[in-house]
């Protein structure tokens, strides 16, 4: 192993990191249950854009937080990179590191339990590596809601949803997956043990270190088990596709719909007839509503209490926006397998826009008012760039986050652009912040937008971060290159 040694960078000095080598890990390896470290294989080192491919000297794969607690002891004092790893299906690069001295990453798949629930409470306990969908299905199986969904919750695990503060479909009415935790456990880069797993609502006791460490992409700790919010279940729920005229009308059939049933909108989802075509061209199994799918509709969720009826609301909600043109068209859910075929036509748009392959995908969020502007002008920007760009806008208007991806044209292939790739970031991600708005709405930064946030960031707080991860990481070690540059 090499010295460590003090190097330059653009921020100051920064202690330049070694690499996992056989006499590191087999140091380590001793420290550790046999089975703990394994051999980095392919599916540690990618992520589901193909942007990135990651490197490893090893795996670790602890079973507990002090097996976790004695890796980053370890690594620490050895100034060895340690890349935290969850599901895997983060899209800006955040959970692997694909140049510099190969760094060790700590997979948490095997620290899966769901450690307590307190149904009375409305709380439940699980450790990071729980999937999403477990998490949900233990939260159901006391009778509660655990309201954080994602297309990829299947294989999307906790601790990295909270590592990204992952939004995703019920942000409108339950919050990002900040919102939906009331305390930790971590360990921090020293290996010390943070046991933070409250289930207060209420302990305003100093600096809040949770919050800290959600949406820190694991560039200050490794996130192993947290005290989750859950909320009661609705009694009845109900499932509507409505035709807008255009995104101005969304908005107004939005605050409608909240006049009408306040918070028991759930979800609020705006799709473009681009996404349609993209479905019937690589998903044509999917059954589609519309013979011609309309420029803009709306996926409308509500859940509401014991004696109300959902259909009824929507009924209702339809017949008052139709009559002055905010609604020229719908339909509303008659069962549960109607409202999920709905649902899919919305939760296969991502996967039809892999298949198609972007030449740039842009999480962002602009202020709600001004979103009608918005999306027109980026339009215009875009085409002037490449007249042949397929623009795909969809999202979560409710909370003002849209996917605004730009495509090759049909027959062509995103390498084919791949000179204009920056140019168009560039185009999207201006005038976003000319708007007011964040270029990372609910993906993070990771490592793809890490000159993005230097660009767009404020100073100060760009300042206060990079003081913060100097004094919990001084030897740089976590998830180096995520978030701020190494």
């Amino acid at each position: 192993m090499t010295l460590a040694k003090l190097q330059a960078n653009g921020d100051g000095w920064a202690m330049e990191l070694n690499s996992a080598d056989p006499d590191f890990l087999a140091r380590l390896d001793a420290l550790l249950p046999d089975g703990t470290l394994r051999a980095p294989e392919p599916r540690y080192l990618e992520e589901p854009r193909g942007r990135f491919v990651g490197q490893a000297g090893a795996v670790a794969c602890p079973r507990t937080v002090e097996d976790v607690s004695t890796v980053l002891r370890a690594a620490n004092e050895a100034r060895v990179g340690v890349v935290p790893l969850g599901g895997g299906t983060g899209l800006v690069g955040g959970q692997l590191m694909p140049d510099g001295p190969a760094p060790l990453v700590v997979s948490l798949e095997r620290l899966t339990a769901v450690r307590a629930t307190y149904p009375e409470e409305n709380v439940l306990i699980a450790e990071a590596g729980a999937t999403l969908a477990n998490v949900q299905a233990a939260a159901e199986a006391v009778g509660r809601l655990f309201p954080l969904s994602l297309a990829s919750e299947g294989t999307a695990q906790l601790g990295g949803n909270l590592a990204s503060n992952a939004g995703g479909l019920n942000v409108l009415r339950y919050g990002n997956a900040r919102d939906l935790c009331l305390g930790l456990e971590a360990v921090l880069p020293t290996g010390e043990i943070w046991n933070g797993l409250t289930r207060l609502r209420k302990d305003n006791t100093g600096y809040d270190l949770k919050n800290l460490l959600i949406g820190a992409e694991g560039t200050l700790g490794v996130i192993t088990a947290a005290s989750l919010k859950l909320a009661p279940r609705p009694a009845v729920t109900g499932v509507a596709l409505f035709v807008v005229p255009s995104v101005e009308a969304a908005i107004t059939l939005l605050a409608r719909a909240r006049d009408m049933v306040g918070e028991g909108v759930s979800a609020f989802e705006i799709m473009h007839a681009q996404g349609f075509d993209f479905l019937r061209e690589h998903l044509p199994e999917l059954r589609q509503p519309f013979a011609k799918p309309p420029e803009w509709s709306v996926l409308i969720e509500l859940g509401l209490g014991q004696g109300q009826s959902a259909e009824a609301a929507l009924t209702g909600l339809f017949a008052e926006t139709v009559t002055d043109g905010v609604v020229s068209d719908g339909m509303i859910a008659q069962s549960g397998a109607q409202a999920a075929a709905l649902w899919a036509l919305r939760e296969n748009i991502p996967e039809a826009n892999r298949r198609i392959g972007s030449v740039s995908s842009h999480d962002i969020s602009v202020p709600i008012r001004r979103i009608p502007d918005f999306i027109p002008e980026a339009r215009a920007a875009l085409l002037a760039i490449d007249h042949s760009f397929r623009i795909n806008c969809f999202g979560h208007l409710g909370d003002g986050n849209l996917h605004f991806n730009v495509f090759p044209a049909k027959g062509r292939d995103r390498a084919d652009y791949e000179a204009l790739r920056g140019a168009v970031k560039d185009c999207v991600h201006g005038l976003v912040h000319a708007y007011e708005g964040s270029v990372s709405a609910e993906h993070g930064v990771g490592r793809l937008k890490v000159e993005d946030l230097e660009r767009y960031g404020d100073p100060t707080k760009l300042a206060a971060m990079r003081a913060i991860k100097a004094a919990l990481d001084p030897n740089g070690i976590m998830n180096p290159g995520a978030v701020l540059r190494a």
